[in-house]
């Protein structure tokens, strides 16, 4: 089991950073009114990124999860907490996605504060995490 965790924890770091590096990189493609056009490259890596970066770690971290509270019978409210927490986060992963394709679309209009929405709930999800799995009851 200790394999799993550091799978899952290592999976999970990952994914994490990438949560909070995708909206940065969207802000950074956003240029102010009157300014060129992003660069032509912006949604190219973005989209690299979040699809063979992020949503693997993403899946990954998940599936790990899964695994760990499957062998080591873990239950109890903080778990429920955690998992609705964690859903929040693939709720951020997804939106991230979907402001990638706006930016590739050129429909700026409403990206920038959506962008930074994402980064801070994710950024609130994964502390909510921390402090759960932290201040969890040792069996």
């Amino acid at each position: 089991m200790p394999w799993i965790k550091i799978l899952h924890i290592a999976t999970l770091l990952c994914w994490c950073g990438a949560l909070l590096y995708l909206p940065a990189l969207l802000l950074g493609s956003v240029k102010p009114r009157g300014a060129s056009s992003f660069h032509v490259s912006a949604p190219v890596i973005l989209r690299f990124l979040f699809t063979h970066v992020a949503t693997p770690f993403a899946l990954l971290a998940i599936m790990s999860g899964t695994l760990l509270f499957i062998v080591g019978q873990l239950t109890g409210g903080w778990l429920v907490l955690k998992l609705a927490a964690v859903t929040g986060m693939v709720f951020c992963h997804v939106l991230c996605g979907g402001l990638i394709v706006r930016l590739e679309q050129e429909r700026l209009r409403g990206l920038v504060p959506a962008s930074a929405l994402v980064a801070v709930v994710a950024a609130s999800l994964m502390l909510a995490v921390l402090v759960l799995v932290l201040g969890k009851p040792f069996d």
